[in-house]
This record gives C-alpha cells, structure tokens and sequence, in this order.
C-alpha cells in the first residue's frame, strides 16, 4: 500500500527490482496500456469539452494534465484521471454563468481546497456520502448530457436547460439535418455494438472506431455538417484565468461544488480500480492532493477540471498496465497529439462527438443500480435525486438525495414493531416488541397495550437493540398496573437492549458481544451455581425462541450428521457447524479417536446406531487446535489404567505423523505447530479407520454417506477441511462444489 512517506518528487525503482528490470516491465505492460488508455481518452476528452460549452483545446489540456500530475502525483496506481462526464453539468452552469476564464479561476480555487481536504485527511469521509446519492447524481447527469447532445446529434444545438430540451425536441425533430442524423445513429451502432465485434478487433476501443468512421462520413455525404473548431494551436488556447468580477457568493458555492464533486468522483472511482486489481491499494489523502494539484493545473492553463475517471481506469487495469507510468504516458500522448496533429481534430463532426456522449450519457444510468435501489428500500432517493439534478440543477439534486437518505434512516434507526395478539387457542397474549424502543414508540405502545384484556397472562418478548428511559417507563408501569388488576406478566429478552440496564445510566445501544455472550459465552458465575446461574439466563432469554423448534422435535430425531469431536470445553459442535437442536449426533471423548480394533463399545455404538437406526448423511470427524491429548502424545503416552490405556489407542497417529504424514506437511507449510500437525493427522487416520470400518462401508455403498474431517482452530476460530493428504480452507465455493 502506498504511505505518506512515499517519495514523489523522484522515481524510485521498486525494492529488490533492478531499473533494466523496471524499464523492460513498463516497455511490456505500461506502454502497450497507455497506448490503449490515450485513444479512448482522446475522443471522450473532445466530446466533454463540447458538451459543456468549453472551448474544444481545453478538453485535451484537462486530459494531457490529468495524466501527467496524476500520474507522478496520486495515490492510486492504476487510476487515470482527465476531464470526466460527471462534471459535464456543474462546469456548462458554471460557464453560462461566470464565462469562460472565470470557470478557469474556479476551477484553480477548487484544487486548491481539494489539497486542503487531503492535508486535513479527511479524504474518506467523501466516501460516507450515500451511494445510491452518488449512483442516481450520475444517472441525472447521463440524463442531461443525452437530453443535450440529441439536439446537437440532429444538427441543432443544446438548449439551456433540460426541460427546454424537452418542449424544443419536436421542433428539432421536424428540421433535422439528415448527415448529422445519419453520422450520429452510425456512431451509437458502433458504440453499442463494439462488444460483440469478434476477435482481435475488438482490442482497438470502440469510440475511436466510431469516431473515425462518423468523420468518415461526414466526408462522403452530401451537406456539410457542422464540425469542430479549434482557434490556433494547443498554446494559443493556454491563458491564465481572469478573477471574478463580483458574486463572490455565488462563486464559492461553484468552488465548493466543483471541489466536492471532483473529490467525490475521483475517490470512488478509486475504490472501484482497487477491487479490479490485487496490487497496490489507493493512499486516498495523496490521491486527493494530486487531483488538486492536476485542477490547479489544469486551470492556470486553460483547461477542464479533472477527476478520476472510472471508464480510462477500467480500460487501463484490463489493458495490463502494472504502474502509474501507463496514466503519465497517455497524457504525454495527449499532448503529442494536441501539438502535432490539431488538423485531424477539425475534421470530427459534431455529431460524432454527440453520439458518443449520447451513449456515454445513457450508460451512466445503470439497471443495476435502479434494481439495488429497488431491492434496498432506496427506490424514492434514487428517483428524487435525478430529477432533482435534472430538471433544477446539479447540487440542489444532491442536496435533495441526501436529505432523503438521511429522513429514511432516521425513519429505519428509530422504527420499532410493536404487535399484541393472543396466543392461538389459548388464553395467553404475547406482545412482541422489535427494533429500536425510544419515546417516539410511545402512541404505538400504549395502542397496543390497550389490547391486552384485563387479567390476562401475557409474555412481552423484547428483541430491542435500544431501549431509552421513555419506553422503559412504559413498559414497566403497564406490567406493574396489569398485574395489579389480576395478569401476569412474563418477560423475554432476545434482543442487545435490557429492561435492568435501563435506569442504570444513559441509554446505550445494545452489543452484539453482549447477546453471544448470553447465547453460547462464558457463564455468568465461576462457581459452584454456574450451571443454575446459566439455567436461568435460558429460561429468561432463549427457552422461548427453543420451544417452537423444539415442539416438533419431542416425538423423533433426524440429525443430519454424526459428528465426532474432543471432549475439550472449547469446542462447541453447534456453533462451530451453525446447526440447531437435532441437527447433529454428537458423540465425544478425548482425542476424537475411534479405535481401529473396536474396542470402544461407546463409539462402536454410537456409530451403529447412528448409521442403522437414525440414517445419518454425513460421519464427521473434528479435531482442534491446543489439543491436550495430542500434546499427550507427542510427550509420551502415561502407563497404567484410565488416560493412559485410552492416549494409547492414538499410538498409530503418532507413527504416521513421525513417518511424514502428508497432512502434517500441509500442516508445517501453513504455520501450525508439532501438537497441531499431530492433530490434524490424527483425523486424518481416523478418517481411515472409518473408511474401513464395515458398517461405514455398508452405508458407503448403499446410501452415499459422506466421510469428512475438520479442524478447529481456537486462536482464530477458523474450520479447516481435513482429507486422507490434505487441508483445505472451507468457504462458499468449496460447499458449491461438494
């Protein structure tokens, strides 16, 4: 990962790599890639200054800067930066409303502040922003980027405003300019279709192709449509920006703008590249410095602001680049180009450029976005937030999106369930109370509680994870008045939230760690009424959620597996396989051994039993890490009757395991220790004693029972799959394949 003491303002050769090694690395991998990265940047570059209204060369100063100060600058090593289409919007108001040179000071002041935010690390706290805030912000800006450029795509031009673009539509429809239209639609079937072009066409990128061949046409049609303009070269279009005249207002809330919104866009984009590569992770403050440096750039020279931007990052990482040296060599191809070949750039037409960002537009707005926001309950921020950015403009969208989100959390943290019902065919009533239990809950408690008959017997189950004062007083005046007048009242406490800490100090919400330390950790008293101690704690806040399960259990068992495992305390079989009361047959000693010659009649006939009377599916063997029996072993087995006799039956593991067992092998290379090998050989030979066993076979061979073994390990509570040769980490994938 890179850290604050990395050093930019030289290279460094990567430790324990030579520089030819380091040259011949980016000669192979980061070259060929900033090849690929420049010619998908050098279109859109082109299209983003057109849409928002810039002049044509700052697009390609935008783009040349954010490679280059990025790129030896930025914390991320595989995102490439340049003009983006997130900002096409804010950047055309703010155009419309300062002119040109002024956007140009703006844009210097927000790089400015966006160093600020990185010296003041607080680059991640960009990252709370709500996603499905930032996801629906693009969507409205693919929005109005399409809405804009269908104009422009029919040879008109862009409106003022969306709904403008809208109501003038129809009108543009019936005087389009049949080239443009023509060139435009041709540059979109491209764009759509260059996925499934076959082969290793498919490695030039699509908007390229699509661009060359709309200029080609527009070469060959009949009418000249309108193209693109550049006044002089590249240094004719460099100036240095022009302070603002007034409005000082108005302009600060563009520099904040611009700044947020680059920040944001840039860090996400960021967090995206990280998880398509398993190299080296974004330093987020250092990222956000280099793209404020890139914008003040950028901005003394005339050029757009600059973000990450996900689209280059992506086709970088699956072009092969390995380092930043890929973002800095498409800028310095950028620039080269710029100098050298500003001829070719003025024969683009504009409907070109349009219907290249039409795509770009419509792709921004994602179907699985819209379906997450569905699924998730965030489907009314998600809408909200577009039209917002759509139709009033790009910050009051978000601002809208983000006070929804907040309201709608607000509503989750604080919703309580409150239900009162009798019990079916009883007398008794249960009032259930679920969630987070403050005043608020008030109206809903008291509604419920007047259910409740007078003189009836009544459980309240409290799954509550917060519980103020309020809610508590409610609580307990309705069970004491109830009472009073002749009921009963019963409390369950599943949830983290307790009615006795209630008046002990300020509400707090309740711990996780607190309701598995009631469920399966330490008893509440080491001594000699632990057991009644723990008896009580159940009957208090778990018979309840057992009895159900339970009831239809009391005639019969049907436990999916036997499971034979340590007697060691640490190892509870039921937490360990997520299973419940009638799931496993459990059958424990000191060592998890089964004797190859039988002649433990317990496991004999708990094996027999299992297998014949009750069907099992599966035969388990556990073993665990620390294993006291296993250190037995390896020290040397005690004579005499009892522990001795019994260690002495673990006598061929030992020998398979000094004989070089290839599972203590496996063991050796994942770090474990003598005792810890020891015991995974050991379920390795007890696996074969059971293979070999004649009843196992006959369930084998009749039924396909499954014969496995596992190993616990203590320090991180880890289940490590254990065969005849091996070990192997048990995850979603591997339960897939068995």
């Amino acid at each position: 990962m890179s850290t604050d003491t990395d050093t930019t303002s030289r290279p460094v050769a990567p430790p324990g790599r030579s520089w030819s090694e380091r040259l011949s690395s980016i000669s192979r991998h980061d070259l060929p890639a900033s090849i690929v990265v420049f010619l998908v940047a050098l279109p859109l570059s082109l299209g983003i200054a057109v849409a928002s209204g810039a002049p044509v060369a700052a697009g390609l100063i935008a783009a040349a800067v954010g490679g280059i100060v990025v790129g030896i600058f930025g914390g991320s090593p595989l995102q490439v930066s340049g003009p983006a289409a997130g900002l096409t919007v804010v950047v055309a108001e703010t155009i419309n409303q300062f002119g040109w040179k002024t956007t140009c000071f703006i844009t210097v002041a927000a790089g400015l502040l966006q160093i600020v935010f990185g010296l003041s690390r607080i680059a991640r706290a960009a990252l709370a922003i709500a996603p499905v805030v930032v996801h629906a912000m693009l969507a409205g800006i693919g929005v109005t980027i399409a809405l804009q450029q269908v104009h422009v795509l029919l040879g008109g031009s862009s409106r003022s405003s969306a709904l403008k673009n809208l109501e003038d539509l129809p009108e543009q429809l019936l005087n389009l300019h049949g080239a443009s239209v023509v060139i435009g639609l041709a540059v979109i079937a491209i764009m759509l279709g260059w996925r499934y072009v076959p082969g290793k066409a498919r490695l030039i990128p699509g908007p390229l192709v699509a661009v060359l061949v709309g200029t080609v046409l527009s070469l060959v049609l009949p009418g000249d449509p309108e193209r693109i303009a550049i006044n002089g070269s590249l240094f004719d279009a460099i100036g240095l920006p022009e302070m603002p005249s007034g409005s000082w207002g108005a302009v600060a809330l563009a520099v904040l703008t611009i700044a947020l919104i680059a920040s944001v866009e840039s860090l996400l984009s960021a967090v995206a590249v990280d998880k398509m590569h398993s190299g080296e992770r974004t330093n987020f403050d250092r990222e956000l410095m280099a793209q404020g440096a890139a914008n003040m750039t950028s901005g003394l020279l005339g050029g757009l602001p600059v973000t990450g931007v996900i689209v280059r990052s992506a086709t970088n990482v699956q072009a092969g680049a390995r380092t930043r040296a890929s973002a800095l060599l498409h800028g310095v191809w950028i620039l080269v180009f710029s100098i050298a070949l500003v001829g070719v750039v003025q024969q683009i037409p504009k409907a070109a450029l349009a219907g290249l960002l039409i795509v770009i537009g419509i792709q921004l707005v994602k179907l699985a976005h819209i379906r997450m926001a569905r699924r998730t309950g965030d489907l009314v921020v998600y809408l909200a937030t577009i039209l917002g950015v759509v139709f009033m403009n790009l910050l009051e969208g978000v601002l809208i999106g983000l006070v929804l989100a907040f309201a709608l959390l607000l509503w989750r943290v604080v919703k309580v369930s409150v239900q009162a019902a009798p019990v079916a065919g009883t007398e008794r009533w249960i009032v259930s109370i679920d969630g987070t239990c403050t005043f608020l809950a008030l109206p809903k408690l008291s509604s419920e509680f007047a259910k409740v008959p007078t003189g009836a017997d009544v459980l309240v189950e409290l799954t509550v994870d917060f519980l103020d004062h309020a809610a508590y007083e409610a609580i307990h005046d309705w069970a004491r008045q109830h009472e009073n007048t002749g009921g009963t009242v019963e409390f369950v406490e599943i949830g983290t939230a307790r009615m006795e800490h209630a008046t002990a100090g300020p509400p707090r919400r309740g711990r996780t760690r607190g309701m598995l330390d009631a469920a399966i950790g330490p008893w509440p008293e080491r001594n000699g009424n632990a057991v009644a101690a723990g008896i009580a704690a159940y009957h208090r806040g778990h018979a309840h959620v057992m009895r159900p399960h339970l009831d239809d259990l009391h005639h019969s068992q049907d436990p999916d597996s036997f499971f034979l495992t340590c007697a060691d305390s640490r190892i509870v079989p039921n937490v360990i396989t997520n299973s419940g009361p009638g799931d496993l047959f459990t059958v424990r000693n000191v060592g998890n051994l089964v004797p190859a010659d039988g002649s433990d009649s317990s496991v004999e006939a708990a094996l027999a039993f299992a297998l014949g009377n009750l069907s099992v599916r599966n035969v388990v063997v556990c073993g665990h890490s620390g294993c006291g029996a296993m250190h037995g072993l390896l020290s040397g087995v005690p004579a005499g009757p009892g522990l001795g006799d019994w260690l002495a039956k673990g006598g061929p593991s030992v020998q398979r395991y000094r004989a070089g067992h290839p599972v203590a092998a496996a063991a050796a290379a994942a770090g474990f220790g003598e005792a810890d090998q020891l015991s995974m050989v050991n379920v390795a030979v007890q696996l074969d004693t059971l293979y070999a066993h004649p009843v196992v076979r006959q369930a084998m061979a009749e039924r396909g029972i499954r014969v496995s073994g596992l190993f616990f390990d203590i320090p991180t509570a880890r289940v490590l799959e254990i065969t005849t040769d091996g070990i192997a980490e048990i995850s979603e994938a591997h339960v897939a394949r068995v």
